[in-house]
Order: C-alpha cells, then structure tokens, then sequence
C-alpha cells in the first residue's frame, strides 16, 4: 500500500511538472525567436516521452497486480519461505535457494504465466529488479496471449 500511495504522490507531481513544462515550451515557441522556438519543442518531446514512460509503468503495475489477484484467487500466490535477519533482511542464501527452485519450476514449463510470476519475484526477492521486471512482463505477455 505504501509503494501505492507513493506512486500516485510522485505520478501527480510528475503532471504538474508536466504541465508547467508544457506551458513554459509553448511561451517559448510564441516568441518566435528561432533558439527559443527549438527549446520549446525539444521541453514538449520530452514531456511526451515522461507521459509515455508514466502510463508504460502505471499499465505494467496494474497488469501485474491483476495477475497477483488471479494467483490469489486461485490459492497459487509464492509463499513467502525466506529467511530474515532480525532487522528483516532477506538472507541471501536462502533468496539463492528460492530463486533455483522458482527457475526450475520455469525452466520446466516455459508457457506458463504463473512460473514466470513467481520467478518475477523471486528475482526482486534476490534484489535483481531489471530481471524481475523483464520475468513480469514476460509473465503478462504470456497471459495475454492464452487469455
């Protein structure tokens, strides 16, 4: 939940950023100075490209939290079975023994969404977020094509 609220926190600062960004790059290209005009499009491209990466991570969370709800639903959510230190980090040798087991799993049905999901986390589990995030949305793209 916290990670949630943290989203919508930064995503509506992001917009008003946004948009100040924009109204900035349009008195820019007004001037019709040549210098200022190419500032002013270059501020809206990048504006167009922080809305285009904002709904790209806004779609893989949602997408990946329905896939976490129909785990749920069908009772196959990844147990949590890592051990902790007494400050609660994850103890990396049993992250290493999860993630073997959750590859292998994968390894062995390649098709299946619900293995490439819980590689996903335990690939975050082993504080490998790039590879997470790629099992993830490789989770959904499978699911999408079955669906």
């Amino acid at each position: 939940m916290v990670a949630r609220v943290t989203y919508v926190v930064v995503s509506a600062a992001l917009l008003l950023g946004f948009l100040v960004i924009v109204v900035t790059g349009g008195q820019l290209i007004a001037t019709g100075n040549g210098l200022a005009i190419g500032i002013g499009i270059c501020a809206e491209v990048l504006v167009v490209l922080g809305v285009w990466f904002l709904w790209k991570t806004y779609r893989f969370g949602r997408r990946s939290g329905q896939l976490a709800r129909e785990l749920e639903a069908e009772g196959a959510l990844p147990a949590d079975e890592l051990k902790r230190s007494a400050g609660g980090r994850i103890d990396r040798d049993s992250a290493d023994a999860v993630f073997a087991r959750r590859q292998a799993e994968t390894e062995a049905t390649p098709d299946d969404w619900r293995s490439w999901f819980r590689l996903a986390v335990a690939y975050a589990d082993a504080r490998d977020t790039p590879r997470a995030r790629k099992a993830m949305q490789h989770a959904i793209k499978i699911h999408d094509a079955q669906v």
